[in-house]
This record gives C-alpha cells, sequence and structure tokens, in this order.
C-alpha cells in the first residue's frame, strides 16, 4: 500500500510539474503572439498611410500588446535563467549558504511580486465592476488589455513559489546557468570562448 501511496504521489509531482511547464511555456508563446500583433499593427498603420487606409485607435491596441507582451514573458523568462538577475552575491556563495541566500533571494522577490500582482488584479477587477472604458478612439472595456499586464504577474507569482518550493527541497535553481561550482571568472571565460550561456 505504501508503495502504491508513493508511485501515485510521484506521478501526481510530475503531473503538476508538466502543467506548470505549459502554462510557464504558453504564457511565452502568447507574450511572442502579442509580438507579433505590435509588428503587424506598426507595419500596416506605416504602410496603410501610403493608401490612406488606418486602424482605429491603432497605437492604443499596439501599446496594450505592448505590455501583454512584457508581462506574459515574464515567468518564461525567469524559469528559463534569460531574466537579468544581479548574482555577485549568491555568485561567490557555496553550498548550503548559497541554498539559503537564493530562498531569502527568492522570498523577498515572491513578496515583491505577490504586492504587485494583488494591486494588479484589484485594478483590472475594479475596471470590470465599473463598466470602465478605453478614453481613445475606441471604448475598449479598460478590463480586457488589462488581463494581460495581471494575468503576466500572477503568472510571475506562480513561478517564483514553484521556484521557492523547489530551492527549498534542495534542488538546484532551475534558472542558474552553467555549472553550480563555476566561477563567475569561468563562466566569462566559457562564454568569450564560445560556449552556451
Amino acid at each position: 500500500m505504501g508503495i502504491a501511496l508513493a508511485a501515485d504521489d510521484v506521478t501526481n509531482r510530475r503531473l503538476v510539474r508538466r502543467a506548470l511547464d505549459l502554462l510557464y511555456l504558453g504564457a511565452g508563446y502568447a507574450a511572442g503572439v502579442f509580438m507579433v500583433a505590435i509588428f503587424a499593427i506598426m507595419m500596416i498603420m506605416s504602410v496603410g498611410r501610403q493608401f490612406a487606409v488606418n486602424i482605429p485607435a491603432g497605437d492604443d491596441f499596439a501599446s496594450w500588446c505592448m505590455a501583454a507582451m512584457a508581462f506574459l514573458g515574464l515567468a518564461h523568462t525567469f524559469k528559463r535563467g534569460e531574466m537579468i538577475r544581479v548574482g555577485l552575491l549568491l555568485e561567490r556563495l557555496r553550498g548550503r549558504t548559497k541554498q539559503v541566500a537564493e530562498v531569502v533571494a527568492l522570498g523577498i522577490s515572491t513578496a515583491f511580486v505577490l504586492y504587485f500582482t494583488r494591486h494588479a488584479v484589484q485594478m483590472t477587477y475594479d475596471s470590470w465592476r465599473f463598466n470602465d472604458v478605453a478614453q481613445g478612439v475606441v471604448a475598449l472595456p479598460l478590463w480586457i488589455p488589462q488581463l494581460g499586464f495581471a494575468g503576466g504577474l500572477v503568472i510571475l507569482s506562480i513561478a517564483l513559489i514553484d521556484e521557492m518550493i523547489s530551492v527549498v527541497g534542495g534542488n538546484r535553481p532551475s534558472y542558474e546557468k552553467g555549472s553550480p561550482d563555476e566561477t563567475p571568472d569561468e563562466f566569462i571565460e566559457r562564454i568569450s570562448q564560445g560556449g552556451g550561456g
């Protein structure tokens, strides 16, 4: 019976891990779709001038797409180790000290992001509740473009909590690149010789 429970636990963990990874990847793809939308809007508006073609509130739509792209891409970027991190102190630590420092850094990051997430979700909810609309040419309900902003922060909050649980469990951070024993000087040397980042 204990073996069956352990097997179920491993299966459940794999399902949760797969679901979370798909969430981060899906948010990354959504950010990519918004980036393509920005390109399309800007090209239509630029080329359209020559043919008297205009997108009503095109600048508004491009800016909403920009916000959605930026925030929806955060979790995927974080989990892949592509987000800019200032790790001058953490890179010099080793072993248990490094793990504790990573947990503290993740805890502080998570607290800040959860604070912003709460207010972003509240703002989006208030926009929906009060039927707030854009002041531009197209009176679009504001909660629609705000979903990308709030949704991206919610997914980033999940990614940070996920990472903190993983590091507390003794795992190496998923965003950490290179060998865990590699010094900053060795990292720079490897990059300068054409090694992967």
